[in-house]
């Protein structure tokens, strides 16, 4: 069961990792290939839609085979697509690589998080260190992507990584563990005993609070490397050190989730989710008005509250929502929170293709933070015990 679950932790921080190759990747494809970085960037409209809309797809799978099957086809399935997308010869071949990485980056999160949830003891602790590779994903991809880029090229920037994964997906084959069976009774054990009317209380302001969340987490991650080359007035030619400024940025926020996830079986949801919504947006519409490094300074504080939040809805889904239901629930979280990021992109390339900057977005972002932060006032107050008969909730 651990070594499946080091393998499910490292398949989040590589979901992450394929989604944010390309936002790098573009500032060196759009002059390559003679297109505007609007253009450019709205060639991954498509692999972010298809992450969205598989997403459910994935989840149903997962229960009707079981989650190795579906693993496994993660990491092989998106391993090769990155090599497919390094090979693409124009910008309908990109754009097919790019959904392939999309359909198969749809597996992880239904299903990986829903083992994670099954099996561990304390939640917030094991949904914390679950995050932390992701964040560790969105920290490697804008950092080493650029460094690839540029010294082989952005092609190598997604073969290189396809080829590792492809690589992970084999070794992942050879483990015999039976995760559902090992984490069932853990699984019952964790659900609060609520009344129905606050279980389905809760259940929509996790659903709302994904639709807005997943504006800010997938907008500031797509757009950082374009806000900073914009603010810290660095070009294109530049790409190596911008990623790492991004990278420097997403790494330091990385860990966040750790004492978040030991803070949420401690003292609850609401104060955490109240501080760090707000947080974001203030954060948010303050980088909209400043240039220069200070924007990497309010930058570090600013992800260190998105990436806080993250682990939030999952604890109160693993809390609320009985055993039976939290598969599907969870497909419609990711549904709604990556529905965004399929509309992010096309955003993005529109407002910038308007106004010539990234402040627009950013105002956007602040807005939906200030959306969730009002939510956060109507969670339950309190952390409660969990009770081993659960009543199930239907969505």
């Amino acid at each position: 069961m651990r070594r499946t679950l080091h393998f499910v932790n490292i398949a989040h921080a590589l979901d992450h990792y394929f989604l944010l190759i390309f936002p790098t990747a573009v500032l060196a494809i759009h002059p390559a290939w003679d297109l505007s970085y609007g253009a450019a960037l709205a060639l991954g409209t498509p692999g972010f839609v298809a992450f969205a809309l598989c997403t459910p797809l994935a989840g149903w799978l997962s229960d009707r085979y079981g989650e190795r099957p579906l693993m496994a086809a993660f990491f092989i399935g998106i391993g090769l697509a990155a090599i497919l997308t390094g090979l693409a010869t124009g910008p309908v071949t990109l754009a097919l690589g790019l959904t392939g990485i999309g359909i198969f980056a749809a597996i992880y999160h239904p299903v990986g998080t829903a083992m994670v949830v099954r099996v561990a003891k304390q939640t917030g602790r094991a949904l914390g260190v679950n995050g932390v590779y992701g964040n560790l994903g969105v920290a490697a991809a804008a950092g080493a992507t650029g460094l690839i880029t540029g010294y082989l090229g952005w092609r190598y920037a997604f073969i290189i990584p396809g080829v590792i994964t492809t690589g992970l997906g084999l070794a992942f084959l050879r483990i015999n563990e039976d995760v559902r069976a090992e984490g069932a009774e853990a699984g019952h054990s964790k659900t609060i005993d609520a009344s129905r009317a606050e279980r389905m209380r809760v259940l929509a302001i996790v659903l709302t609070a994904a639709l807005f969340g997943g504006i800010s987490f997938n907008g500031i991650t797509v757009a950082l490397p374009k806000v900073f080359e914009e603010k810290i007035a660095l070009g294109p030619d530049q790409i190596a050190a911008i990623g790492a400024y991004a990278s420097l940025v997403f790494a330091v926020a990385a860990f966040t989730q750790i004492p978040v996830g030991r803070l949420l079986d401690r003292i609850g949801a609401k104060p955490i989710m109240f501080t760090m919504t707000g947080l974001q947006a203030v954060l948010f519409l303050v980088l909209s008005q400043i240039d220069g490094f200070l924007a990497v300074l309010v930058a570090i504080p600013l992800m260190l509250a998105v990436f806080g939040e993250i682990p939030v809805g999952a604890w109160l889904i693993g809390r609320y929502v009985a055993p039976e239901w939290r598969g599907r629930v969870y497909s419609i979280q990711f549904l709604l929170t990556l529905g965004v990021s399929s509309a992010i992109v096309p955003i993005i390339s529109v407002l910038y293709e308007r106004t010539g900057s990234t402040a627009s977005l950013l105002m956007v972002m602040s807005a939906a933070m200030s959306v969730v932060f009002v939510l956060s006032w109507f969670l339950p107050g309190r952390a409660r015990r969990a009770t081993a008969t659960p009543q199930a909730v239907n969505p």
